[in-house]
């Protein structure tokens, strides 16, 4: 009898110890943060912000996922650009008023012309480690924001990537009708002016904004947790800043500086 009760001891002890390594496992991976390279990992050597080569860069350091932003030309095109303007000759242009073939006689800093967000997702079908993250541009007329939100899920839906790409705009409009054309697409939203239980009505996948607005409205972290909402924050570049948002418990950090981001978050594993 003592010897059985010694196996059905030991057998009882291993069970609590698979039991409680799976909590603690489970635990660790609700609670761990990742890294979103802002405009790609622009600042390594050979890169520039929205650059192909950013992209590529993002994904060999392992990230969680690279922000691209996205306008539509004068002619209907996807293009990759942050600014609503670029320079040409030293002339300046605006993204919604030319003609892609125009925009792509644009160099970027490391020699790359303008990308169309066809380009870019060639490349991005390359990428092995990341997630693409897509800014939707406000644009002055709605229906040329539907036209661009039409035409990305288009494009990517047709290359069966929609499993790789979230989405994130300032801009309600686009939040709506990504929605509305990919309801099981990530999107969030990045104004900063609306509380998490407006988010959750409007069937987003939670906030992304500002780390000051996160600094001021600490509780809207637990909040959009407590509603099943996750929370990005940009652009936090500082180890203050990212210690910060660590604390806040965010989920998502969009980071000029993705590899000392990486190393802050590893450090407190």
């Amino acid at each position: 009898m003592e010897n059985l009760f010694s196996i059905n001891s030991t057998i009882m002890n291993r069970k609590n110890l698979i039991i409680t390594l799976f909590f603690l496992s489970f635990a660790f991976s609700a609670t761990s943060q990742e890294v979103i390279a802002h405009r790609g990992y622009w600042k390594a050597d050979g890169s520039a912000q929205n650059s192909i080569a950013s992209l590529m860069k993002a994904d060999a350091i392992g990230v969680f996922g690279s922000e691209v932003d996205v306008w539509l030309s004068s002619d209907g095109v996807p293009v990759i650009n942050h600014d609503a303007d670029v320079l040409l000759n030293g002339e300046k242009l605006s993204v919604q008023d030319t003609p892609a073939a125009t925009l792509k006689k644009v160099k970027l800093a490391n020699g790359e012309p303008l990308p169309t967000l066809e380009e870019y997702l060639n490349a991005f079908e390359k990428c092995r480690n990341i997630k693409l993250i897509v800014e939707l541009k406000t644009h002055r007329e709605k229906k040329m924001e539907d036209e661009l939100v039409e035409k990305v899920i288009k494009m990517i839906h047709d290359r069966g990537l929609q499993s790789r790409v979230e989405y994130i705009s300032f801009g309600i409009n686009f939040v709506n009708q990504v929605r509305k054309l990919d309801p099981e697409a990530p999107v969030y939203y990045l104004n900063g002016d609306l509380s998490p239980r407006v988010i959750k009505a409007m069937g987003a996948a939670g906030i992304d904004y500002h780390f000051n607005v996160l600094i001021k409205n600490p509780n809207w972290v637990k909040e959009s947790h407590d509603l099943g909402l996750k929370v990005n924050v940009w652009t936090v570049n500082t180890p203050e800043d990212v210690r910060k948002m660590l604390d806040l418990k965010v989920d998502f950090i969009t980071t000029d500086e993705p590899l000392l981001t990486e190393e802050l978050i590893n450090n407190r594993k």
